[in-house]
């Protein structure tokens, strides 16, 4: 099975230079890699060395115009060829074999659509010291309105059925795509936390499964800097955007009683702070993340309101029309 590998960037340097010899150097017999490159000045070692590679063919360049980073997935699924779509992130690091322990699931497993990889991160495995390992996931873990302070891809040893993949570290049945239709959805803005959450539950209605395969595993960098956005964390963009695309996820895709329990944990966790966030209990900063937190839910209401006239799907839009 021929596998595309999707390298969706912004603004990294170094670390997308090393993730690409990282993928360069797979011994599966048969990908492509496709860098949909966001950034608009690169330094000069890293603008010679994308050119060489893709005048060699070793990758297919895609210089763009815009930073988003489910506008850069859809971008690649409209132009990769493998019946494999493998999505990673621009500061990763891959082991021998990784792209084919992705394959071998859909070779053993007909009724997979998406096989989700264990991502080793180096900031949750330095807080945790490393030492911690599960089995497999609590029911909780496959429950919609609480799921996602239960599914831990990071610390999983043992393959199983998951709800949803990382971002940085998941794959998909061209099938996906071409027979059922679905795309990523480019409201998901900022930093597009949960852009994957909200595929994944579509890709779920669908009747395939998402299967969490533990020997899929990279090394996530977590670089402060760069990525596949251009919004830094401690601004107030990215706060409202946070909670944006988390009531955005539950609004579509959960019902009433799943949103009420999501946005509940969602307030527990992220504006209160207590577990599994461990922020700041300081009155000043809750009363502060109370404001992102309402902020977020006005946004969110107000793009769903919008899409009923407008699909929020601008750059595949504007792809359609003006294709490069």
């Amino acid at each position: 099975m021929m596998i595309s590998v999707v390298i969706p960037t912004y603004n990294r340097e170094q670390p997308l230079r090393e993730t690409l010899a990282d993928v360069i150097r797979q011994n599966y017999p048969d990908f492509e890699v496709l860098v949909i490159d966001q950034t608009r000045t690169h330094e000069s070692e890293t603008g010679v060395y994308l050119e060489e590679l893709a005048t060699a063919g070793k990758i297919r360049w895609f210089p763009v115009d815009w930073a988003s980073l489910p506008g850069a997935r859809n971008y690649a699924v409209r132009r990769a060829v493998g019946e494999i779509i493998l999505f990673i992130d621009d500061d990763v690091q891959l082991p021998d074999g990784f792209l084919a322990a992705h394959a071998g699931n859909y070779l053993a497993k007909p009724d997979v659509g998406c096989v989700a990889g264990r991502v080793f991160d180096r900031m949750k495995l330095g807080n945790s010291g490393g030492d911690l390992t599960i089995d497999f996931l609590p029911p909780e873990a496959m429950d919609p309105g609480i799921a996602w302070y239960f599914i831990d891809l990071v610390h999983t040893v043992q393959p199983q059925q998951v709800l949803s993949a990382r971002g940085c570290n998941m794959s998909f049945r061209r099938q996906v795509f071409t027979e059922w239709g679905l795309t990523f959805d480019e409201r998901f803005v900022g930093s597009a936390v949960r852009e994957e959450s909200d595929f994944c539950l579509r890709l779920r209605s669908t009747g395939m499964k998402i299967w969490y395969d533990p020997s899929a595993c990279l090394v996530h960098l977590g670089e402060e800097s760069g990525g596949c956005h251009d919004v830094s964390t401690r601004s107030i963009e990215y706060q409202i955007t946070f909670y944006h695309n988390h009531f955005l996820m539950g609004l579509k895709n959960l019902t009433v009683f799943q949103c009420l329990r999501f946005f509940a944990k969602l307030f527990d966790c992220h504006v209160l702070g207590k577990p599994p966030c461990h922020k700041s209990r300081s009155p000043i900063k809750i009363i502060i993340r109370l404001n992102f937190y309402i902020l977020g839910l006005i946004s969110a209401l107000h793009t769903l309101i919008k899409s009923l006239w407008n699909d929020g799907q601008i750059y595949t839009n504007q792809d359609k029309i003006n294709p490069k």
